[in-house]
This record gives C-alpha cells, structure tokens and sequence, in this order.
C-alpha cells in the first residue's frame, strides 16, 4: 500500500481534482502541499452546478478535501 504523502508527490506538477466536503471540484495543477495535507494548485478552476469559474492560485485546506486524483 502506498502512503498517502507518497502519492500526493508524485502528482506534483500533474492537474489534478480535488473533491471538497461542500460538493465543490477544484482542478488545476498541484504545486504544493504540506504534513497536514494543504494544497496549492494554480491554474484553478471551480467546478460546481455546470459552472466553470477560474480562480487561479488556490490553497485549499486539507481538512476540507474529500477526494485527490489526478486528471
């Protein structure tokens, strides 16, 4: 089994999406991340309700993800 900080390097610099607790999906590519799972991406854009929003840089707290795959 792989471990969690593992995998989320080898997504660095990969698009990747991001399912939040409040039924958002954030994609964009990941350039960034810390212990407790924070994540930066860039290029980002906001997913919800069949709208698109870009939002650019993005830190996303860890305790609010629900889901990271790459795309």
């Amino acid at each position: 089994m792989a471990m969690p900080m593992k995998v989320i390097e080898d997504m660095l610099n990969k698009r990747i999406s991001i399912l939040m607790k409040d039924n958002r999906v954030l994609e964009g590519v990941l350039v960034g991340y810390d212990e407790y799972m924070n994540i930066i991406i860039k290029e980002t854009e906001e997913k919800m309700n069949d709208s698109i929003k870009k939002l650019g840089l993005v830190v996303v707290r860890g305790s609010n993800i629900l889901r990271i795959a790459t795309v």
